[in-house]
This record gives C-alpha cells, sequence and structure tokens, in this order.
C-alpha cells in the first residue's frame, strides 16, 4: 500500500469550500464581462491555444506524478473517466472550436465536471499538487464550456443532448470491456466510489447505471432550457 503523500482531503472541508466558492466567483465574473471582451479574434485565438496547453501540460505532469510515486496503473490511471475525455475534449476545443466537440463539452462536462467538484473522488488536499490538478482541470472543464457559450456565443441544442447521449451510449460499452479486462472501475461501470456521490441515491448495481443516465438526461435538458437561445420578441 502507498504511503500518504500530503494532508487527506476531506469533503466539504476549507479547501474544498474555498474551490466552490472561488469557482462560483469566476462564473459570475465571466457572465458579467461576457460583453466585453474586445481582443482580435486572432489574440483570443493565441489566449485560448494557451489555455489549452496549461491544461494539457497540467494532465501531463499529473501522470508523470502517477508514474513516479508508483501508482500508475491499468486498473485506474487511463484517460477513461468521464471528466478525463471531457478534458481531452476541452483541450481540442479550445484549438479548433468545433461545434460538435461543444455540444459534448458543454452537456456531459459541465454535468459530470460540477458533480465531481461538488463530491470529489480525490485522497490528497492542499497543498499537494494532486489537489491543483484535480480542481484545476474539472474547474477548467465547466469555464471553458461556459466561455464557448457566453462568449463566443455558441448555444446549446437539444439535438445536442441527443448526440451527447448517443457518445455516451456508445462510450460505456466499450468502457465496461475494458474495466474487464484490466479489472478496472472507469466510470463507476462496476461498482459505486467509495467516497460518497450521487450515485448512492440511485439504486444497487447495475441498476444504478441506468438511473445516472436518466440523472443525466435530466441535467443536460435543464442546461438546454437554462442556456438556449431565446426567440426575440
Amino acid at each position: 500500500m502507498l504511503e500518504q503523500e500530503g494532508p487527506a482531503f476531506v469533503m466539504f472541508s476549507t479547501a474544498h469550500q474555498i474551490v466552490i466558492v472561488g469557482l462560483v466567483l469566476l462564473i459570475v465574473l465571466l457572465f458579467a464581462f461576457k460583453n466585453r471582451w474586445t481582443l482580435q479574434p486572432r489574440k483570443a485565438q493565441q489566449i485560448e491555444r494557451l489555455f489549452a496547453l496549461s491544461l494539457l501540460g497540467m494532465d501531463i505532469a499529473f501522470y508523470i506524478w502517477l508514474f513516479q510515486t508508483g501508482r500508475w496503473n491499468l486498473s485506474s490511471s487511463l484517460p477513461l473517466e468521464l471528466c478525463s475525455i471531457s478534458l481531452v475534449l476541452t483541450i481540442v476545443l479550445l484549438w479548433t472550436g468545433n461545434k460538435h466537440v461543444y455540444d459534448f463539452v458543454f452537456y456531459a462536462g459541465i454535468g459530470g465536471a460540477l458533480q465531481a467538484i461538488a463530491t470529489p473522488v480525490l485522497d490528497l488536499s492542499f497543498p499537494h499538487f494532486r489537489y491543483f490538478h484535480f480542481f484545476f482541470t474539472h474547474a477548467g472543464i465547466v469555464l471553458v464550456a461556459l466561455y464557448f457559450t457566453w462568449v463566443k456565443g455558441c448555444r446549446p441544442t437539444f439535438k445536442g443532448i441527443l448526440k451527447t447521449m448517443l457518445a455516451l451510449n456508445v462510450l460505456l460499452p466499450i468502457v465496461f470491456v475494458i474495466n474487464v479486462l484490466v479489472n478496472g472501475n472507469y466510470m463507476f461501470l462496476r461498482t459505486k466510489p467509495v467516497n460518497g456521490s450521487l450515485l448512492d441515491y440511485l439504486g444497487p448495481y447495475p441498476w444504478y447505471i441506468v438511473s445516472l443516465e436518466l440523472v443525466a438526461f435530466f441535467i443536460f435538458v435543464c442546461l438546454w432550457l437554462v442556456f438556449r437561445k431565446r426567440r426575440s420578441g
């Protein structure tokens, strides 16, 4: 068993509350200044790509840390969690501005990242590197999705919900097979997380997976209703 390398993370501790409050403040500021971005398209693209590189660099550093500390293994270290996939697509979105990628990042990214921030599956707390990696990448997913919505003018559509649900249901059986092959639990398809989470309220295995799909669809619809483009007049 690996020794604890730093202070243990405690849900809703001061270190956790600071992140939640900080993210809320950043979202409020992003919304408040959404119409005041005066950067030229080329300059905006440079900043977007710089942030993409910062997310990529942070994640590369995370995998280097996993290797250096002997934590890396096939059963838990592959980028197959929903937020890991969303992070990769967030980087792609920042680099390309692809609308299809935006749909997934907006719905699955925001939904998954907010759940992860609220109930983190995290063992190490401030000031450990893992604490900063976890919350920087998850908050980045949320902020990028909102940036593309409020600043770049992208708008979620109901068709985007259907595409995201289809993509998730294509991913699930693939990830499940990988879980069986490597004895993993990616996307929590074999058991619930040890720490408390939303899954605790969604029934026993395997029914919580079905319940989670319904919850995901409900969350996606709520996001669409809040952020969709409204007809003028």
